[in-house]
């Protein structure tokens, strides 16, 4: 009992001694009798309140009443501020740690203890179309019915993962999967896109099979031509003929090596800086001129220079990329057939450069996959005109890190022409007259 109720029990016993005092005995007995009756009214009306605000779950801003009821609405009063306080903490915890979930590029899928989907993070509906209102309580294994995971979810051996092959919201997805149990036997699913590393890893494989495929033929070759001149006797004639073919052949590996170092200090720069101005006018001029040497008098070139405006870039790779262009166009172009190159403004203050032909041609589907490394629409054609398979792989990384834009357009058996489009803050501006050279 408190101090409080004591207190208050004997100034009732006090207030009906005095009454029996001043008046008699019975209106003592009365007067107790009455005060114990108030006293009881209060205790069970202060006790209403408290359960009344126990329902209600309100407990801040009561009237706190007196005696042993101030010091206990006081209490839940504070303690109230405080589950308050908690509660509001463990609110926004909870929310930061969804958000962090959610912005996890992994799915996440929580399952209880009869394999039945508890929650599952917005990353799931892009992997298996998973939605985390409509498939609550579903058993994971009615909705991934792939055959692997089915047989993986029964055998229960977990310390592997699982690569699955899944058609997801944006298309087919390669998807590793891991399950890792934890609690009280439910179990955590994780889904990690692999899509971009395994096409990298086939990409880096084709690669490597390119290279060593592009290499054997010509160092079988001159293993060949190495042991004729080492075991037959030959004549003058022959022993130069076949030195010159062994020449030839070195000079592509050795153009195949530099294309592939290019490569390499492309993709380790991908940007390049704005600081050194690159001549156009003359560059291209001499593009032209190397262009007609290598045609040499098999083809009609025509240029037309009717923009003025200078690179802000690399020189050399812009070199390298135009003078790719013009070399394609060369080496698929018919005898006789006409090599148009174009520098031209555009009406957004970007400038253009293009080659045009009267070539072959290239159908439309192989146009997409014409920049990668080692693509050939015709690969004896391509030998046969010396050609590496790297030329337009190295005129895109040029146009991305010159922030231009590669466009192909070709129609079999009419032509084809490919350009290079610059913004205008990649440009600079220079007094030259048009040029025409045909």
């Amino acid at each position: 009992m408190g101090l409080r109720t004591m207190y208050s029990l004997g100034l009732i016993v006090f207030l009906s001694l005095l009454c029996a005092q001043l008046f008699s005995a019975s209106t003592g007995i009365l007067c107790s009798i009455f005060l114990l009756v108030l006293y009881v009214c209060y205790q069970s009306w202060n006790q209403y309140r408290l359960l009344k605000a126990l329902k209600q779950d309100d407990l801040i801003g009561h009237h706190r009443g007196f005696g042993i009821w101030y010091d206990i609405f006081s209490l839940l009063d504070k303690k109230s501020k405080e589950w308050r306080q908690e509660v509001l903490r463990s609110e926004i915890e909870y929310k930061r740690f969804i958000q962090a979930v959610q912005a996890s590029p992994n799915g996440l899928v929580m399952l209880d203890e009869d394999d039945q989907i508890e929650w599952c993070n917005s990353v799931c509906k892009e992997h298996f179309r998973l939605d985390p209102l409509r498939d609550a309580r579903q058993p994971i294994t009615f909705l991934l019915r792939h055959p692997d995971f089915v047989h993986y979810m029964h055998e229960a051996n977990f310390s592997e993962s699982l690569h699955l092959d899944f058609m997801g919201v944006n298309g087919n997805l390669m998807l590793l999967l891991q399950i890792f149990p934890y609690g009280e036997n439910r179990k955590l699913l994780l889904s990690q896109d692999i899509t971009i590393l395994k096409r990298n890893e086939a990409i880096r494989q084709d690669f490597v099979a390119n290279v060593s495929h592009e290499l054997r033929t010509p160092l079988t070759v001159l293993n060949g031509f190495l042991e004729t001149l080492r075991e037959l006797p030959l004549t003058e004639a022959e022993r130069k003929r076949y030195l010159l073919m062994m020449s030839s052949q070195s000079s592509r590996m050795l153009s195949l090596v530099e294309e592939l170092l290019i490569l390499t200090r492309l993709d380790n720069s991908p940007v390049s800086p704005k600081t050194a101005v690159v001549k156009v006018t003359e560059l291209i001029q001499r593009i032209v001129e190397d262009g007609k040497s290598l045609s040499n008098g098999r083809h009609i070139i025509r240029l037309s220079m009717i923009s003025s405006r200078n690179i802000l870039g690399a020189e050399n790779e812009i070199f390298s990329a135009f003078g790719n262009l013009l070399t394609n166009a060369i080496r698929y172009t018919p005898e006789g057939g006409t090599i148009q190159v174009y520098w031209e403004d555009l009406p957004d203050g970007g400038a253009i450069y293009s080659v045009r032909d009267t070539g072959i041609g290239i159908a439309p589907e192989h146009i997409p996959r014409l920049t990668e490394r080692f693509y050939r629409v015709d690969r004896s054609r391509s030998r046969d005109t010396g050609g590496t398979g790297l030329g337009l792989a190295i005129v895109k990384h040029v146009a991305i890190r010159h922030a231009a834009q590669l466009n192909i357009e070709s129609t079999l058996g009419v032509g084809s022409v490919f350009s290079m489009a610059f913004n205008k803050d990649r440009l600079a501006s220079m007094d030259n007259p048009t040029v025409n050279i045909n």
